[in-house]
């Protein structure tokens, strides 16, 4: 709650982020490194679908 100036307004972030949240905790040392990068590849893909946002190069 540090930033947040209200319990409602840190509820609807908490709310937004909760669906692509778990996109980005991979357990790196059950997979390869090419699988990693995929893995990461196609979460921002996911993330910038909800979002609307367009990754940056």
């Amino acid at each position: 709650m540090k930033r947040f100036k209200s319990t409602g307004q840190a509820q609807r972030f908490l709310s937004a982020q909760d669906g692509i949240n778990n996109l980005f905790h991979l357990r790196r040392e059950h997979v390869t490194a090419s699988e990693c990068r995929a893995a990461g590849a196609w979460a921002f893909e996911v993330w910038s679908d909800v979002s609307g946002v367009t990754a940056r190069a």
